[in-house]
């Protein structure tokens, strides 16, 4: 590739296009967290001012529950000082900036971090245009790599700051390039492998990389005077050893603490989430979780080696916890286990850094189980985030599968929300546990367009027992947290509804194919269901009310533009939230 074809997506229209729609993100986002009051001027019309009111941006929005804002990107233009003038989002956050409580030191990370997501958005529009229609039926890894807009929340949401314009075309989810990975040998010493039940570390890696590589990468320590016996083998993301270990770990590689063995021979595919490899050669093979040192959307993607210890205990603890609950059982809720994990203690940068840094998190990975060998004759698999993806002709995945089905718009919603919602309402009321159960999180299965049952994933660093007086087994406590009773219901109402719920809604609705009343009332219904249906957890009914009038509005972006490096204090979750005033809630009429 020329230095020029490196470059070749960002054309005049292609920025042009993905600034249009970046700031109508911005606009709707940032109206729904209440940092901008657009003014009303009648007709569906609305004004922003600048903060120092000399640009004004003016749009048309049809106004849904929630608070949702669903803007036309074609109806925004731009004026400043009464003369028109084009869409630039870098300028956008500038004549905000005070209105948006971006700092002086945030500031200019955060355009960074949307220049980077212009990017990617130009690359993605110079992909050939696939309908939803055809999209449904692409296959499990064509969905995940058709994704165009990552997280629906987050204007900033594909930062990924670290990757060059070359790595980006190499390990960027949607650039669907296959990857092979990089795998070094880790002393003992410093190194550990914790396994789920059942699983020993040497059949396993056998078993993941083939005899014949593990050989070969045995040799390659011969060769150099090393015992295998000594070593641990780690996968690592080819990015994180060019930019990250060959230079920050250089003192581990000249005292053979750690040597590269070189690349393995599957080829994996990047995940949404960015640092997740899904195994091309072997589907039924585990996935790959590694550790990531590049900014992206509030946190720096590291693994962290001392979490990685307890991961495949809460694993197993939590599918013996879904396999033992007739109700979740009954729903065909299924985890992906985290059946074993690897990490590296880099001894002196622990010794300078608390447990939170960044330096603790840069060598270490995990292996997930796939959901490809769980399917049965006719079912298929998608992420739950396809269901928002909307394509350009503005129809979403869910109506595709809807009309798919042949079912009713709300029969088909109920059978989505008994696989995908009646499992997070059980978790919360009869254990206190809650997921972080966004799209990227969730895979669905499928048969003739409708939703089977629901799998989630990523376990350990996501889930919560919000009870601190909860009983659990010692290698499993650091998921016990304590968290007000005013905000545990949050991890519903902000997470499912106002996260998730108020897109899929607004999209179907905007379609024609089901309107908003008719969506909260078949959520309200599948709600009071299941809820008739465990009457022994009446009490806890009426203590966290899925029915109450109104919930606090929690804020995404608030925390991303108040710290862009960190959006949470990693100890102290819930009190770093972002609470702006109330949503009316939509249950609340039924």
């Amino acid at each position: 590739m020329t230095l020029s074809d490196a470059v070749a997506h960002l054309s005049p229209h292609r920025w042009a296009r993905a600034n249009r729609l970046l700031i109508r993100k911005a606009l709707a986002e940032f109206a729904h967290e209440r940092l901008i009051t657009p003014q009303d001027s009648g007709d569906g019309r609305y004004a922003v001012h600048s903060d120092d009111g000399r640009t004004r941006y003016t749009f048309t929005a049809a106004r849904r529950a929630l608070d949702h804002w669903h803007i036309d990107p074609e109806s925004i233009t731009r004026h400043r000082d009464d003369a028109e003038r084009e869409l630039a989002a870098l300028d956008f956050f500038i004549e905000l900036q005070k209105s948006l409580g971006l700092s002086e030191e945030i500031l200019p990370v955060y355009l960074e971090e949307i220049s980077s997501t212009l990017s990617g958005t130009c690359y993605k529009l110079t992909k050939p245009q696939v309908r939803a229609g055809e999209l449904i039926d692409a296959g499990f890894q064509a969905v995940e790599t058709g994704m165009t807009e990552g997280h629906p929340c987050f204007v900033a949401n594909n930062g990924r700051l670290g990757f060059g314009v070359d790595e980006y075309r190499a390990y960027a989810p949607e650039a669907a390039a296959p990857v092979k990975l990089v795998w070094l040998a880790a002393h003992r010493s410093r190194a550990a492998f914790t396994a789920g039940v059942g699983i020993e570390y040497e059949s396993f890696v056998r078993q993941e990389l083939g005899e014949e590589t593990v050989e070969g990468f045995h040799d390659v320590l011969r060769a150099q005077d090393l015992d295998p016996g000594d070593y641990l083998l780690i996968p690592v993301h080819p990015w994180q050893w060019w930019n990250k270990l060959s230079v920050t770990f250089a003192a581990e590689i000249a005292r053979r603490h750690l040597v590269c063995l070189g690349e393995g021979d599957d080829e994996y595919l990047a995940q949404q989430s960015i640092r997740t490899f899904f195994n091309r050669s072997h589907p039924g093979k585990h996935y790959v979780k590694t550790a990531l040192s590049v900014l992206n959307m509030g946190f720096m993607r590291g693994l962290s080696a001392a979490y990685m210890e307890a991961t495949p205990a809460i694993n197993d603890w939590l599918a013996q916890l879904v396999d033992s609950d007739p109700v979740l059982r009954a729903t065909g809720l299924s985890i992906i286990r985290e059946r074993a994990a690897v990490g590296y203690r880099h001894l002196e940068y622990e010794q300078a850094t608390d447990r939170y840094s960044p330096y603790r998190k840069m060598l270490a990975a995990l292996w997930r189980e796939s959901p490809v060998p769980s399917l049965e004759d006719g079912e298929s698999l998608a992420t739950m985030a396809s269901l928002v993806h909307v394509d350009h002709e503005g129809a979403s995945v869910a109506a595709a599968l809807i009309a798919r089905s042949g079912l009713a718009p709300t029969e088909w919603l109920r059978h989505y929300l008994r696989a995908y919602y009646v499992p997070l309402l059980h978790s919360f009321y009869a254990y206190d546990l809650a997921y972080m159960p966004h799209g990227e999180n969730v895979i669905l299965v499928l048969r003739d367009g409708v939703v089977r049952r629901a799998i989630y994933k990523d376990i350990a660093e996501e889930i919560v027992v919000m009870d601190a007086d909860a009983v659990l087994p010692p290698e499993v406590a650091r998921i016990r947290a304590e968290v007000p009773d005013d905000t545990k219901l949050l991890s519903i109402f902000t997470d499912v509804f106002d996260c998730f719920f108020r897109f899929l809604a607004a999209n179907l609705a905007e379609e024609g194919v089901l309107d908003e009343d008719g969506f909260w009332r078949t959520v309200a219904e599948v709600t009071r269901e299941y809820q008739a249906s465990v009457p022994e957890l009446a009490d806890k009914f009426a203590r966290y009310d899925m029915f109450a009038p109104e919930f606090a509005l929690s804020c995404l972006n608030r925390l991303q533009l108040r710290n862009n490096r960190q959006m949470v204090d990693l100890s102290d979750p819930s009190g770093a939230l972002q609470l702006v005033g109330t949503l009316k809630n939509p249950l609340a009429e039924f």
